[in-house]
């Protein structure tokens, strides 16, 4: 990973994660592909490398560091940030799908289902998800169990909080529910990067949840004020479908302003958590502050 300098570069930092996490994913998908149908790995290729910041790989990297934790490739670490990869970009396939949030455009680029047909996509999420639990369960690592059982239960946390949102669509949720909603569709997979992080360091999980969970919910506010605010060719894929779709958002139920007020407060939050571990924990800080900058 990049050293430390003053002033600390998220940028750089994502870009050095980035560019490693593509690397293991190339390395996994050459050497598992051969043995299946061409077109469906073709499909899950075009799934993954279709760019991307990889904030949660990061996320889990620079969590992992900031508690002293091996992140080298190889480490147990590096295959979590690769498996919560492959989990979120699974989700990412199954929500662009017409019977979902029905969207054509995903990281500048088709959908999945646009490109390889609605069929093809689903199996591409399917193939996706368990392709990550078999690559961290195959670590040598007396950790892997608890990571993957980590992962897992976020993981349904994230499928109820689709559900949920589907459900929400042109209802008149309150900021109880759409708090709730949030917590679970964006909110869970973040803790899980951070949480994951910590454990793969041999830390407490259950301590670095909660300040994963306060970023989740500030990155879904911040990717909230985006989708009112910005253009399809800033997002890399439709803006303003979430109002077009009767969406439950917090800046729909309290305003702009106010939901903005919320994802500072929860920043602020996650910063005095990470405050304990010092100068290691600087790059997850500077994410940490990332996640709100993206709705500026």
């Amino acid at each position: 990973m990049p050293t430390l300098a003053t002033p600390f570069s998220v940028d750089e930092y994502l870009r050095a994660v980035a560019g490693r996490v593509e690397a293991w994913l190339d390395v996994l998908l050459a050497a598992r592909a051969p043995l299946g149908p061409p077109e469906l790995w073709g499909a899950m290729r075009y799934a993954l490398v279709g760019g991307g910041k990889r904030l949660r790989p990061a996320l889990v990297l620079a969590s992992c560091e900031a508690r002293g934790g091996d992140t080298s490739d190889g480490a147990l670490a590096a295959r979590f940030a690769v498996a919560l990869e492959l989990v979120h970009t699974y989700s990412l396939v199954h929500d662009d799908l017409p019977c979902m949030d029905d969207d054509d455009l995903r990281r500048g680029r088709p959908t999945v289902h646009k490109v390889h047909g609605e069929a093809t996509a689903v199996l591409v999420g399917d193939g996706l998800q368990s392709l990550a639990f078999a690559h961290l369960l195959a670590a040598d690592h007396p950790r892997a169990g608890k990571v993957a059982r980590i992962l897992a239960d976020d993981a349904l946390r994230m499928v109820e909080g689709q559900a949920l949102d589907m459900a929400g669509e042109h209802a008149a949720l309150g900021e109880a529910q759409v708090m709730e909603l949030m917590r679970r569709k964006t909110g869970a997979l973040v803790a899980a990067a951070v949480a994951g992080g910590a454990a793969c360091a041999g830390a407490d999980a259950a301590e670095a949840y909660p300040i994963g969970l306060k970023l989740g919910l500030a990155f879904q506010i911040a990717d909230d004020l985006l989708d009112l605010t910005s253009d399809a060719a800033t997002l890399g894929k439709r803006a303003g479908k979430d109002a077009a779709a009767g969406k439950a958002t917090l800046p729909a139920v309290l305003g702009p302003t106010e939901a903005r007020r919320r994802a500072e407060g929860l920043l602020a939050e996650a910063l005095e958590g990470l405050s304990p571990l010092g100068a290691p924990a600087e790059p997850l800080r500077a994410l940490a502050r990332f996640v709100l900058s993206r709705g500026r």
